[in-house]
């Protein structure tokens, strides 16, 4: 097993090198800034970046040798959203951005974690849910940042929605 040190992304391109290995990564665990990771191999390989990054499905991180490592975005439990129409989507898409949840928004679908309070918020909008297993790819966050900023309220979602704090951006 080898101990290898990585502190630079590659994103995909055409003309990539072939990677060396690959690590699989779900959705949390592809925002890192320094971190062990093991790879595929068994390898392990030490991300070290001045910055947190979010890293993609398909990005390389350059080792010191030149090679690279593969990120693979890992299956994860998700709910699938379906509506009979755009508008209904869209109706859904913006309840789940009201609560601040990464939304992978695809063309006639919508993707999120497991939920069962949203799935039952959902079903109660006449939300066509399945349960899927996939890779999960959010949208990035609305500021540039790669990332939504996301924070806990707990499992009472009620329709209200109040806060008794402020987000700043």
């Amino acid at each position: 097993m080898n101990k290898l040190i990585a502190r630079e992304v590659i994103k995909p391109m055409t003309d990539q090198q072939k990677p060396r290995d690959s690590v699989i990564l779900d959705y949390e665990a592809r925002y890192l800034r320094r971190r062990l990771l093991k790879c595929t191999s068994g390898d392990e390989v030490l991300v070290d970046f001045p910055k947190a990054l979010v890293l993609d499905h398909g990005d390389q991180l350059q080792l010191e040798d030149g090679s690279t490592i593969e990120v693979i975005s890992a299956e994860e439990e998700l709910l699938e959203i379906k509506a009979d129409n755009l508008h209904r989507l869209t109706i859904f898409a913006y309840h789940l951005g009201n609560r601040h949840l990464p939304v992978q928004i695809e063309e006639k679908r919508l993707l999120i974690k497991r939920d069962h309070v949203i799935e039952d918020m959902l079903e109660k909008l006449q939300a066509q849910v399945k349960h899927v297993l996939e890779p999960f790819n959010p949208e990035g966050g609305a500021y540039g940042l790669g990332r939504t900023h996301g924070h806990d309220h707990g499992h009472s979602h009620d329709q209200t929605h109040e806060h008794d704090h402020e987000h700043k951006h």
